[in-house]
């Protein structure tokens, strides 16, 4: 699936309640958020999955008057196409500038900078042994 590489605040939190449930009824998913502190209309809420569903990120089924939503992208799709969109408009799609602005004045410890080395060497091992089952 596509997914559409900018969702505001309010859609990501709406995801995120989804993701978190994996389903929910406009009810549910304003109850929620309202938790959070966001404060909605119930309308506004419907209106948003309805865009939402719309845009191909969430589905819908019936269950007696109600309908239940559920996230057709998954987080990691989206988080993945959204971090593309703010490397491509910020960073001339360069993804070492990136990790470049990350690592530089950040307040990076010695515990999150040897994670970003274990990720490295993860993703480095396989590689290789995808290159070697070639």
């Amino acid at each position: 699936m596509d997914v559409p590489p900018q969702l505001s605040d309010q859609q990501l939190a709406f995801m995120r309640v989804l993701w978190d449930r994996g389903e929910a009824t406009a009810q549910d998913v304003h109850a929620e958020l309202s938790e959070q502190g966001m404060t909605l209309a119930p309308t506004t809420v419907a209106t948003v999955l309805t865009r939402l569903e719309r845009r191909g990120l969430v589905s819908h089924r019936r269950r007696g008057r109600q309908y239940v939503y559920r996230a057709r992208a998954g987080e990691q799709e989206v988080r993945r196409s959204m971090l593309a969109r703010l490397t491509d408009f910020f960073f001339g799609g360069d993804p070492q500038a990136l990790v470049s602005h990350l690592t530089a004045g950040q307040g990076l410890g010695r515990d999150d900078l040897e994670e970003v080395r274990r990720l490295i060497a993860e993703k480095e091992a396989a590689r290789e042994s995808d290159d070697d089952g070639s």
